[in-house]
């Protein structure tokens, strides 16, 4: 029932930079509480579905990303534009303020990110990538056309 090595919290097997930012530390918290506990306990089955279910939401959430990137032309580009590790950094202070506005206009105007995410920190770097590609508004009319904001009642 495991899903894949428990330290490839993202991108990289046994890459343990990946605990910095809040989505990050929620899965390693998890794999901390399912680790101290005995295998196949209903305690731990329970953790472990959490685990696989947190980890499926990211892979979704990724592959629509990675969808879009891939329709702005960026086939090539995809991979390492959605890589963000621990030494991964914003060109400049003004660009994490425009990177947080669209992360923040996505999350309103797209299913882009399940509606129980908070803001995923590791996308600001990937806006900030796409800023510097001018491409940002590109990807937000391509997300609001894949991915629009269903209405609830």
């Amino acid at each position: 029932m495991a899903c894949g090595d428990d330290r490839n919290l993202w991108n990289f097997p046994g890459d343990l930079s990946h605990t910095e930012t809040d989505d990050d530390r929620e899965l390693h918290n998890l794999l901390v509480a399912r680790n101290q506990l005995h295998k196949y306990t209903e305690e731990w089955t329970k953790i472990n579905c959490e685990i696989c279910a947190l980890r499926q939401i990211r892979k979704e959430v990724k592959m629509r990303w990675k969808r879009i990137l891939e329709d702005l032309g960026f086939q090539k580009e995809v991979n390492s534009l959605l890589t963000v590790t621990k030494l991964s950094t914003i060109s400049d202070f003004q660009n994490r303020q425009r990177a947080q506005e669209m992360l923040l206009k996505l999350t309103k105007e797209t299913d882009i990110f399940p509606d129980e995410w908070g803001l995923p920190e590791r996308y600001l770097f990937v806006l900030d990538r796409l800023f510097d590609l001018d491409a940002v508004e590109d990807f937000i009319k391509t997300a609001s056309k894949k991915y629009p904001k269903k209405q609830t009642k």
